[in-house]
């Protein structure tokens, strides 16, 4: 998944995992007649870490099809979106209506192929110092990648089913006992300084850039934002005082999460995410204003109360970037990826998404839906919440004048009024009744798929046949190209997909310094922070500014209930869709109320002169994936029955026996 731009020829020769539960045996001897051979070989050796890599899942699958099953349930998973199956290949819908079971994870199940990439690094690091052909500086380089690789492992098993075992670093020979070999499960702090360890070890091994050919390789600075985000979690209220489960333990009588809250957690995140800003390598990705827009107007910038807005530069204000084009370049393919600042950690997107998205006549289904609640979250173009918008601005009617900005974004005359006037990160995320999508990519005979005025009435254009059509009204364009056409004779521009970008090292910064009590100085890095109430303002706003909106004052910034919301508020648009809201609902334990909500949606029964009343909000609860519920057991993902089986001093996660 992560080096997917190199992937070389995998070898033969892989080594899996170790014993009873770690070790497959057939497998681990023909290794063993086969290792000396690769690691004598600065080829095969990077062959070998290749193809370690190879076990992690692709985190930007986040629908899943019976091609392309989602490895996580994340995507579906939460508020964000719901599709019509409920099934084997559809994880997150599953869990959501509470049909995930120990004995059917529904194809979930990273855990095995997680500890033979562990097994394999640990492999890598046991063998690579022998290694004639590697000169010093790669030897840095692949040792780095290798504690990288460990680490990454152990975090993705972490985030999603809480503390696991740790295996010792030296691989288990062939014949230890099956009794030696099972491990217990960590407490989740045990884990945490484990993965954060070796992550400070990939950090002082791995260069600052890489070539263009290798620029899916993690760098320093993913090491050290890796080490941000999981520090960021571990102060979060899942994880730091969590009485919820105070009975949870090991053998020992050591809880499985601190009973204890520690404030400086949040201190240790905040001067994690400093070191990263420190390094003064990365920025928000901006695209300069265009002058003389064709079309027939221009998106402007709102009057506020904030002057800053319209009149300094970025990234003191707005005046001199498209916010829409900034946001939007990040993910439709029309930047490359070396030219965009703000990626840490990447990989290639999965078409695969935006099969659900796209209307049935540009190759798609119109299926993945997104909650009106969810919707309303964007903000007007003003900085108001939508709940604070006018019955006007709210209304079903249609705009009736169209307007183009940013170079080659249509909005349509049919548009409702409450489609019109939002935030950019709105048209850049949502696809909406009367929405257009260009396709200009198809080259085939058909007809009508090109310049879409997408409709989602009963009898609107964007529905397919049987299951296929939009539930709610809205759908995901955060994806899509200008010049996207799924159909078959069209074409699709490769997207990147940010597993780590620097808006969330400022926005974990902000938060973690909301949450602070006192001056913290790590140990490790020697910074030094304190709650400083300018420095939030300051990079909070340049996501607003970056999006086109007002920034907050120092008055807000200092008003810490208030401050919470907004931040949450934030993170929820700023990475909709990118694989955070699972989890920040779960370590912010605000789940329960987010996931017991109602769906809601445009009445998608009503057809194109029923207008008025397609409009109307509705709860849905008419098919089994809108019947969404919440039960505690689900802060964590249950361990599959196979792995316990294979393990007996592993426990399951509470509320899934």
């Amino acid at each position: 998944m992560i080096y997917s731009r190199v992937l070389l020829l995998l070898i033969s020769a892989v080594v899996y995992s170790s014993c009873e539960e770690y070790i497959d045996i057939d497998e681990y001897v023909y290794d063993k007649t086969t290792i000396d051979s690769i690691f004598v070989s600065k080829t095969r050796t990077f062959e070998y870490i290749i193809g370690t890599s190879a076990l992690l899942k692709n985190e930007s699958n986040f629908v899943g099809d019976w091609d392309y099953r989602a490895d996580f349930p994340s995507g579906m998973g939460t508020d964000e979106a719901i599709q019509p199956w409920v099934n084997w290949d559809h994880a997150g819908s599953c869990l959501v209506v509470d049909q995930v079971t120990p004995r059917d994870t529904k194809n979930v199940n990273p855990w095995p192929d997680y500890y033979k990439g562990i097994r394999k690094a640990n492999i890598i690091l046991a063998r690579i110092d022998g290694n004639p052909e590697l000169t010093d500086a790669e030897l840095r380089d692949y040792k780095g990648l290798a504690h990288f690789l460990r680490a990454y492992f152990y975090y993705s098993l972490v985030r999603l089913y809480g503390p696991v075992p740790i295996l010792p670093d030296e691989p288990f020979d062939t014949d230890t006992p099956a009794e030696e070999a099972s491990y217990e499960r960590s407490s989740f702090d045990e884990c945490v300084e484990y993965i954060c360890a070796n992550l400070e070890k990939a950090a002082e091994m791995l260069p600052y850039d890489r070539a263009i050919a290798y620029q899916y390789l993690p760098t320093k600075g993913a090491a050290m934002a890796l080490i941000a985000r999981i520090r960021l979690y571990s102060a979060s209220p899942l994880y730091n005082g969590n009485t919820l489960y105070a009975d949870w333990k090991r053998s020992d009588g050591t809880p499985f999460i601190s009973q204890e809250v520690d404030p400086t957690r949040w201190g240790k995140a905040a001067a994690a995410f400093k070191r990263v800003i420190d390094l003064d390598k990365y920025q928000l990705n901006t695209i300069p204003k265009i002058i003389n827009s064709r079309g027939t107007g221009t998106l402007e910038l709102p009057e506020t109360s904030d002057p800053n807005l319209k009149t300094n530069n970025f990234p003191n204000g707005a005046a001199d970037i498209d916010p829409y084009r900034s946001y939007k370049s990040i993910f439709d393919g029309s930047i490359t990826p070396e030219s965009n600042p703000e990626l840490i950690y990447f990989c290639n997107e999965v078409n695969i998404n935006n099969r659900f998205a796209f209307p049935s006549k540009q190759g798609g289904n119109s299926t993945l839906s997104v909650p009106k609640d969810v919707v309303d979250q964007f903000r007007m173009a003003d900085g108001r919440l939508f709940s604070e918008a006018t019955d006007e601005e709210k209304s079903w009617q249609a705009v009736g004048s169209g307007l183009t900005f940013s170079e080659n974004y249509v909005l349509t005359p049919e548009r409702a009024k409450m489609d019109d006037n939002r935030e950019p990160r709105y048209y850049a995320c949502i696809g909406f009744n009367h929405c257009l999508w260009p396709g200009t990519a198809y080259t085939g005979s058909g007809t009508d798929v090109t310049d879409m005025n997408v409709t989602y009435y009963k009898d609107g254009n964007a529905r397919g046949s049987d299951m296929n059509y939009n539930r709610t009204g809205y759908t995901i364009r955060k994806w899509a190209n200008q010049e996207d056409n799924l159909d078959y004779w069209g074409k699709v521009k490769q997207k990147t997909y940010p597993i780590i970008r620097y808006a969330e090292v400022l926005l974990g910064y902000v938060e973690a310094m909301n949450e602070m009590e006192d001056s913290y100085t790590d140990e490790v890095t020697g910074i030094t922070v304190t709650k400083n109430i300018p420095e939030m303002v300051r990079y909070f706003n340049q996501i607003r500014y970056r999006s086109g909106l007002p920034g907050i004052t120092e008055a807000q910034a200092s008003n810490y209930d208030e401050m919470k919301e907004l931040i949450k508020h934030e993170r929820q648009i700023e990475f909709f869709f990118e694989d955070h809201r699972y989890y920040d609902l779960r370590r912010w334990m605000d789940a329960p109320k987010v996931m017991g909500t109602p769906v809601t949606g445009l009445d998608v029964n009503a057809r194109s002169s029923e207008r008025e009343s397609f409009y109307t909000t509705k709860i849905w609860n008419t098919e089994t994936a809108m019947k969404r519920v919440w039960n505690n057991k689900m802060y964590f993902f249950p361990i599959s029955q196979s792995v316990l089986d294979r393990n007996g001093k592993l426990v399951q996660n509470p509320g899934w026996h």
